[in-house]
Protein backbone atom coordinates (compact mmCIF):
# COMPACT_ATOMS: atom_id res chain seq x y z
CA UNK A 1 0.00 0.00 0.00
CA UNK A 2 1.08 3.51 -0.69
CA UNK A 3 1.62 5.05 2.77
CA UNK A 4 1.36 8.61 1.45
CA UNK A 5 -2.06 7.86 -0.02
CA UNK A 6 -3.09 6.06 3.16
CA UNK A 7 -2.06 9.03 5.34
CA UNK A 8 -3.95 11.43 3.09
CA UNK A 9 -7.06 9.25 3.20
CA UNK A 10 -6.91 9.02 6.99
CA UNK A 11 -6.35 12.76 7.35
CA UNK A 12 -9.57 13.36 5.41
CA UNK A 13 -11.48 10.59 7.17
CA UNK A 14 -10.70 11.34 10.83
CA UNK A 15 -12.59 14.67 10.97
CA UNK A 16 -15.72 13.19 9.36
CA UNK A 17 -15.72 9.82 11.12
CA UNK A 18 -18.47 10.68 13.63
CA UNK A 19 -20.80 12.15 11.01
CA UNK A 20 -20.18 9.17 8.72
CA UNK A 21 -20.86 6.70 11.53
CA UNK A 22 -24.13 8.46 12.48
CA UNK A 23 -25.19 8.40 8.84
CA UNK A 24 -24.47 4.67 8.53
CA UNK A 25 -26.22 3.82 11.80
CA UNK A 26 -29.36 5.69 10.83
CA UNK A 27 -29.36 4.65 7.18
CA UNK A 28 -29.04 0.88 7.63
CA UNK A 29 -31.23 0.35 10.64
CA UNK A 30 -32.60 -3.18 10.48
CA UNK A 31 -31.04 -4.01 7.13
CA UNK A 32 -27.48 -4.91 8.05
CA UNK A 33 -24.84 -4.09 10.64
CA UNK A 34 -23.70 -0.50 10.34
CA UNK A 35 -20.09 -1.53 11.02
CA UNK A 36 -20.15 -3.83 8.01
CA UNK A 37 -21.50 -1.03 5.86
CA UNK A 38 -18.82 1.35 7.12
CA UNK A 39 -16.05 -1.17 6.49
CA UNK A 40 -17.26 -2.06 3.00
CA UNK A 41 -17.62 1.63 2.14
CA UNK A 42 -14.17 2.55 3.45
CA UNK A 43 -12.49 -0.27 1.54
CA UNK A 44 -14.08 0.85 -1.72
CA UNK A 45 -13.42 4.53 -0.94
CA UNK A 46 -9.74 3.84 -0.34
CA UNK A 47 -9.42 1.71 -3.47
CA UNK A 48 -10.99 4.47 -5.58
CA UNK A 49 -9.48 7.36 -3.63
CA UNK A 50 -7.56 8.51 -6.70
CA UNK A 51 -10.92 9.33 -8.34
CA UNK A 52 -11.82 11.93 -5.68
CA UNK A 53 -11.95 15.27 -7.46
CA UNK A 54 -12.05 17.59 -4.44
CA UNK A 55 -11.03 17.04 -0.83
CA UNK A 56 -13.99 19.20 0.22
CA UNK A 57 -16.30 16.56 -1.25
CA UNK A 58 -14.81 13.68 0.75
CA UNK A 59 -17.83 13.15 3.00
CA UNK A 60 -20.22 13.25 0.04
CA UNK A 61 -17.88 10.81 -1.70
CA UNK A 62 -18.21 8.43 1.27
CA UNK A 63 -21.99 8.84 1.36
CA UNK A 64 -22.36 8.06 -2.34
CA UNK A 65 -20.29 4.90 -2.02
CA UNK A 66 -22.17 3.96 1.14
CA UNK A 67 -25.53 4.29 -0.61
CA UNK A 68 -24.34 2.16 -3.54
CA UNK A 69 -23.03 -0.53 -1.17
CA UNK A 70 -26.36 -0.55 0.66
CA UNK A 71 -28.31 -0.62 -2.60
CA UNK A 72 -26.26 -3.56 -3.89
CA UNK A 73 -26.72 -5.35 -0.58
CA UNK A 74 -30.50 -4.88 -0.76
CA UNK A 75 -30.63 -6.08 -4.38
CA UNK A 76 -28.75 -9.25 -3.47
CA UNK A 77 -30.95 -9.74 -0.45
CA UNK A 78 -34.11 -9.45 -2.56
CA UNK A 79 -32.73 -11.85 -5.14
CA UNK A 80 -32.13 -14.41 -2.43
CA UNK A 81 -35.61 -13.81 -0.95
CA UNK A 82 -34.35 -13.64 2.61
CA UNK A 83 -36.10 -10.35 3.30
CA UNK A 84 -38.50 -10.63 6.24
CA UNK A 85 -39.80 -7.23 7.32
CA UNK A 86 -41.26 -8.57 10.56
CA UNK A 87 -37.85 -9.83 11.64
CA UNK A 88 -36.18 -6.54 10.69
CA UNK A 89 -38.39 -4.49 12.96
CA UNK A 90 -37.96 -6.63 16.09
CA UNK A 91 -36.57 -4.73 19.05
CA UNK A 92 -33.13 -6.01 19.94
CA UNK A 93 -32.53 -7.33 23.43
CA UNK A 94 -29.45 -5.21 24.10
CA UNK A 95 -31.27 -1.93 24.70
CA UNK A 96 -29.83 -0.60 27.94
CA UNK A 97 -31.37 2.80 28.56
CA UNK A 98 -34.45 4.84 27.82
CA UNK A 99 -32.39 6.93 25.41
CA UNK A 100 -31.29 3.81 23.55
CA UNK A 101 -34.92 2.69 23.38
CA UNK A 102 -35.98 6.08 22.02
CA UNK A 103 -33.24 6.01 19.39
CA UNK A 104 -34.23 2.46 18.47
CA UNK A 105 -37.87 3.50 18.02
CA UNK A 106 -36.80 6.50 15.94
CA UNK A 107 -34.70 4.28 13.68
CA UNK A 108 -37.62 1.87 13.33
CA UNK A 109 -39.86 4.73 12.25
CA UNK A 110 -37.19 6.08 9.87
CA UNK A 111 -36.98 2.65 8.26
CA UNK A 112 -40.67 2.94 7.32
CA UNK A 113 -40.31 6.25 5.47
CA UNK A 114 -39.94 6.54 1.69
CA UNK A 115 -36.27 6.49 0.66
CA UNK A 116 -36.06 10.14 -0.38
CA UNK A 117 -37.61 11.42 2.85
CA UNK A 118 -35.53 9.08 4.99
CA UNK A 119 -32.33 10.10 3.21
CA UNK A 120 -33.04 13.82 3.56
CA UNK A 121 -33.94 13.54 7.25
CA UNK A 122 -30.86 11.49 8.07
CA UNK A 123 -28.56 13.87 6.23
CA UNK A 124 -30.13 16.99 7.77
CA UNK A 125 -31.11 15.97 11.30
CA UNK A 126 -28.60 13.25 12.15
CA UNK A 127 -25.57 13.97 10.01
CA UNK A 128 -25.84 17.76 10.08
CA UNK A 129 -25.78 18.58 6.38
CA UNK A 130 -27.31 21.89 5.30
CA UNK A 131 -30.35 21.95 3.01
CA UNK A 132 -28.17 23.34 0.24
CA UNK A 133 -25.64 20.51 0.64
CA UNK A 134 -28.40 17.90 0.52
CA UNK A 135 -29.85 19.51 -2.60
CA UNK A 136 -26.44 19.35 -4.28
CA UNK A 137 -25.85 15.77 -3.15
CA UNK A 138 -29.22 14.59 -4.49
CA UNK A 139 -29.14 16.91 -7.50
CA UNK A 140 -32.52 18.48 -6.68
CA UNK A 141 -33.71 21.97 -5.80
CA UNK A 142 -33.65 23.39 -2.28
CA UNK A 143 -37.46 23.50 -2.25
CA UNK A 144 -37.62 19.77 -3.00
CA UNK A 145 -35.33 19.04 -0.03
CA UNK A 146 -37.45 21.28 2.23
CA UNK A 147 -40.59 19.49 1.06
CA UNK A 148 -39.04 16.09 1.77
CA UNK A 149 -38.04 17.23 5.25
CA UNK A 150 -41.52 18.57 6.05
CA UNK A 151 -43.25 15.44 4.76
CA UNK A 152 -40.74 13.16 6.46
CA UNK A 153 -41.14 14.91 9.81
CA UNK A 154 -44.91 14.77 9.51
CA UNK A 155 -44.84 11.05 8.71
CA UNK A 156 -42.37 10.41 11.56
CA UNK A 157 -44.70 12.21 13.95
CA UNK A 158 -47.55 9.97 12.82
CA UNK A 159 -45.45 6.84 13.18
CA UNK A 160 -44.07 7.75 16.60
CA UNK A 161 -47.35 9.09 17.97
CA UNK A 162 -50.22 7.13 16.42
CA UNK A 163 -52.92 8.93 18.47
CA UNK A 164 -54.77 11.49 16.32
CA UNK A 165 -53.91 15.10 17.08
CA UNK A 166 -57.56 15.95 17.77
CA UNK A 167 -57.61 13.27 20.50
CA UNK A 168 -54.41 14.66 22.02
CA UNK A 169 -55.88 18.17 22.15
CA UNK A 170 -58.97 16.89 23.99
CA UNK A 171 -56.85 15.12 26.61
CA UNK A 172 -54.43 18.00 27.09
CA UNK A 173 -56.21 21.36 27.06
CA UNK A 174 -53.67 24.18 27.01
Amino acid sequence: MNTKRQKKFLSLYKPVHDRFERFCRARVFGQMEYGDLMNDTLVIAFQKFHELKSEKAFLSYLFSICLRVLSNYNKKKKELSYHDSEQILNVSSDIRTDRDADVHLLYQALAKLPETQKESLILFEITGFSIKEIAELHDVSISVVKQRLVRGRKKLTQLLNPAPLSQLNKNNPS
